[in-house]
């Protein structure tokens, strides 16, 4: 089940990177120091209680004018309608209720999307309450006060958010058609892919980079199979400020893919791959989904019988972190492999739900064990006392251990090609959840 997501729209100096960080805490550290996983902080995974959600920080806002920053808010407010199942409204208690507060509410009432008006920088109660009232006009519901910089308040306001999460995940649980959401810049070919697999124009397509309006489901049956492929949505209009379009692409691509099953990350041929390529790619990669790289308009690339391996080499060089991906060279406006995209999400499908039985699991760790010593430090030497499948999608192992210190990233890496040798999982990737035990347990 996909998580859902809450999106923080405010003005400049509300407190909303306050806020975000406070909730985030060390899951905002979940980005690990890989080449080409996104770094920027604009969304991380939150649990609160039973519930695990995605927040989502729209930001973005320079406060050069009132006018712009009314604009900009604007924009904010739309992706968020756009994106969320939650909108996490915040205003501030010091500034009161201004203008720009007044016309994003109107945006966010006529949305019909669930909205907690938070009130933050409420240090004390007893002085602020009387001011948290005023925000009453707005017309959205009760105002939360909150400190996100003392972390006041902040218990009640995500009971709030809870309250609004869809309860349909038990309709989600029965839909066993693959998800499969179709990723990249702007103007890569995304919509044009779905066209020609739909054989029918249902989704706008122009060569304006960012015309996609909002995120399609479109679904297409092959062989007697149905899948759902999700469009992800533009940007509403072409945005001046090309981190802004970025940010915003990002943030609809973290909204897609944690709704599918398997990710095709779309490059552009005559482009090549690109730094924004690796970033989007990333996200997948962080969430444990099975990835595709497609790259599209290899029709229109002049070919030696050299050209593929060469692609293929700079695509894996800059996407290292992530060498399990399967790659395909297709073209939208041919058709050329197209077909083949089917093939593999079948393949990766299956990838992702394989179990692995513990005792043949860990004949290949005591092979791969022997055939290279684990790392020591001052002496002490690594064991490794059993390794056990826990879950899948994503295939994830959990590594008993004596030291969890001495386990060194490499020597996971290690283990998982070993795996991965041994198993296949193509086109998937695998996870692994270190931990200690005691000699004697």
């Amino acid at each position: 089940m996909s998580r859902p997501i809450v999106a923080i729209v405010g003005r400049p100096n509300v407190g909303k990177s306050t806020l975000f960080n406070a909730l985030a805490g060390e899951n905002i550290s979940i980005v690990k120091d890989t080449p080409g996983v996104t770094r920027d902080r604009i969304y991380a995974d939150v649990s609160w209680l039973n519930y695990n959600f995605t927040m989502i920080d729209t930001g973005g806002i320079e406060p050069d004018s009132s006018d712009i920053i009314l604009s900009q808010m604007r924009e904010q407010a739309q992706i968020a309608i756009d994106t969320a199942d939650v909108i996490l409204f915040l205003v501030d208690v010091r500034q009161g209720l201004q203008d720009a507060d007044s016309k994003v509410a109107d945006m966010l009432r006529r949305s019909r999307k669930p909205v907690v008006l938070v009130v933050n920088k409420v240090d004390s109660f007893q002085k602020y309450m009387a001011d948290v009232y005023e925000f009453y006009n707005l017309g959205i519901g009760d105002p939360m006060p909150v400190s996100a910089a003392s972390r006041l308040g902040i218990g009640d306001m995500l009971d709030e958010v809870v309250k609004h999460f869809p309860e349909d995940t038990e309709e989600n649980g029965e839909d066993e058609r693959p998800r499969v959401a179709i990723v990249g810049k702007p103007n890569v070919g995304k919509s044009s892919i779905i066209n020609r697999l739909v054989g029918e124009n249902r989704v706008i397509v122009s060569n304006i980079a960012g015309t996609t309006r909002d995120a399609i489901d479109t679904e297409i049956s092959h062989d007697g199979r149905e899948y759902v492929f999700i469009d992800t949505a533009g940007l509403r209009r072409k945005n001046k400020i090309k981190e802004e379009l970025e940010r915003y692409s990002i943030i609809r691509t973290v909204t897609a893919v944690e709704r599918a099953d398997v990710v095709v990350v779309v490059i552009d041929a005559s482009e090549g791959v690109t730094e924004q390529d690796a970033k989007i790619a990333g996200i997948a990669h962080e969430r444990g989904k099975g990835i595709i790289v497609a790259v599209n308009k290899w029709d229109a690339i002049e070919k030696t019988d050299k050209t593929i391996y060469e692609f293929s080499r700079k695509i894996r060089e800059t996407l290292s972190f992530m060498p399990y991906a399967e790659l395909l060279f297709i073209s939208a406006v041919t058709g050329q492999r197209l077909g083949r995209l089917f093939e593999l999400i079948d393949v990766i499908i299956e990838n992702r739900a394989m179990r692995i039985q513990t005792g043949v699991l860990n004949e290949i760790i005591t092979e791969a064990v022997a055939m290279q010593q684990p790392p020591s430090d001052k002496g002490r030497r690594l064991k490794i006392y059993y390794v056990t499948q826990v879950s899948v999608k994503p295939p994830t192992f959990v590594v008993f251990v004596n030291d969890k210190e001495l386990m060194h990233f490499s020597y996971t890496r290690y283990l998982e090609n070993k795996i991965r040798e041994a198993f296949g999982f193509k086109g998937t990737s695998l996870k692994f959840i270190i931990r200690e035990r005691k000699e004697k347990d």
